[in-house]
């Protein structure tokens, strides 16, 4: 089915926050999925809003938040990186109340999709939010400090490339190591030859474990039995 694709706004620390919904027609409830772009920004990159597309085909109402909105930049400044990271996951949390309300997204199934940056602050606010049931983390570090010691993950699926510069690898088995001590459902898969993005069929095999792994977690069946846990499965 065709996706549609319309700029709405919300309001956020006093500044309006774009957002690019994506969705099929019909008005049936449908999970919800924030995507949180890297520290790159949205300015001539296509491939947040493909991403995008190709997970609200597959039946959910994505939501490709402008969170760098919140501090007036185009892209994260990494001087400013760590005194901006508590506004940004501001801005989060009002996006997802703000899609909680949405018309046609059911609030009761609502996953996460971050890359790189956007998947640090998707660790973070999860984390201390239940409404989160499912995040996707593309190649995103362990944002130290901002995830509560008693915080509990929702189930996660870790996607990491074994020659990232940028994010080391270390940072997913990090990750892994604090999902295996909750004990949450999770999955992690490291591609050994990508570095900071994945291209060709890593590209494709992580596109293909990313929407089975929010199928399994939003679909309206998800709890109904064991999550399995598996590594570089």
């Amino acid at each position: 089915m065709p996706v549609t694709e319309q700029r709405q706004t919300f309001r956020s620390g006093g500044r309006s926050i774009a957002v690019d919904v994506f969705q099929t027609s019909g008005t049936a409830p449908r999970p919800a999925v924030l995507m949180l772009h890297g520290a790159d920004g949205l300015s001539g990159h296509d491939q947040y809003r493909e991403g995008a597309r190709s997970i609200a085909g597959a039946g959910y109402q994505v939501h490709l938040v402008h969170y760098l909105d919140r501090t007036g930049e185009r892209r994260a400044s990494f001087s400013t990186l760590f005194q901006n990271f508590q506004l940004w996951m501001e801005t989060v949390n009002d996006a997802l109340a703000w899609v909680s309300s949405h018309a046609n997204a059911d609030s009761s199934r609502i996953g996460i999709v971050g890359i790189s940056l956007g998947a640090a602050l998707g660790l973070a606010v999860s984390s201390a939010d239940r409404r989160i049931k499912a995040l996707v983390n593309y190649f995103g570090p362990l944002p130290h400090g901002a995830i509560a010691q008693d915080a509990r993950l929702p189930p996660t699926l870790i996607l990491h490339g074994g020659m990232d510069p940028i994010v080391p690898v270390s940072n997913a088995y990090a990750i892994e190591a604090l999902l295996r001590q909750q004990a949450v459902p999770h999955e992690i898969k490291v591609y050994p030859e990508q570095a900071h993005g994945f291209r060709g069929e890593a590209h494709r095999d992580a596109t293909q474990r990313a929407l089975a792994f929010l199928r399994r977690h939003l679909s309206s069946e998800a709890g109904a039995g064991p999550s399995p846990f598996s590594v570089n499965g």
